[in-house]
């Protein structure tokens, strides 16, 4: 059973080219989902980029939707009619190489900072260089939060083109959530590999599958999904997507 939403609320209404702040936060993931009971999705890596690839940070192909979608046995547009909701038409999952998109979120730092399985506080650490407007204010925010809890303001922060909160870090199948941060620095196709593994582990991937998009979208989104159109929208992007044949 959820108790709101599994991740942010989106940075767009899907025509804006911007990362925008959201404007009401996000609940929480139920506890009644057990972390020993979850099944950890295994997908093929043979795509993902080394670490000194110059394509390493570029925007995913539809080849890799494709081994992602095929592996879950969902549509390519399903899966993209997500990513243009949570991260904008430019559909991108990183500020700048090794810094991804985030939503740090006060509320959701406040609820969770005591669950860090380490609350030290993290010192010395700098804002990306090269940073600029909605970017520059969410890393600042992280960066400062991470002063006084590092696990904490990570697991208060929403991270890349799915938008995942880093409090479901274990429904990603991550070990601990800097893990799951460096795996979401990675790569945009290692974002998406989370994504597969998160709604996999949640019992999304059946309503991506159905395309039954309310379903998906309150449990993606929360109680405030049908009010803010999440599923409409998704379901419109879909359609785009399907039409163009991809």
């Amino acid at each position: 059973m959820w108790t709101g939403a599994a991740c942010g609320k989106s940075n767009s209404d899907g025509t804006s080219g911007a990362a925008q702040p959201p404007k009401e936060s996000a609940a929480g993931v139920s506890d009644s989902i057990k972390a020993d009971s979850l099944r950890v999705a295994r997908f093929p890596a043979d795509s993902l980029p080394t670490s000194d690839s110059k394509s390493r940070y570029s925007e995913l192909t539809d080849e890799d939707f494709r081994i992602i979608a095929d592996e879950l046995g969902v549509e390519v547009a399903a899966i993209k009619a997500v990513v243009l909701i949570e991260a904008g038409k430019n559909m991108k999952g990183f500020f700048a190489p090794g810094v991804p998109v985030i939503n740090f979120d006060r509320s959701m730092y406040n609820a969770h900072a005591s669950k860090a399985k380490n609350r030290a506080g993290v010192k010395g650490e700098k804002v990306p260089a090269g940073l600029t407007g909605y970017g520059l204010k969410e890393w600042t925010q992280l960066i400062n939060a991470r002063k006084s809890n590092g696990e904490g303001a990570y697991m208060g922060t929403f991270w890349g083109m799915f938008q995942i909160g880093g409090f479901n870090y274990k429904l990603c199948g991550c070990s601990s959530v800097n893990e799951f941060v460096k795996l979401m620095s990675e790569s945009e196709f290692s974002q998406l590999e989370l994504f597969a593994k998160f709604i996999t582990n949640t019992g999304m991937l059946q309503d991506l599958k159905n395309k039954n998009w309310a379903a998906f979208a309150r449990k993606y989104n929360g109680a405030s999904y049908a009010r803010r159109g999440y599923h409409t929208r998704m379901a419109a992007a879909y359609k785009k997507f399907k039409a163009q044949g991809k």
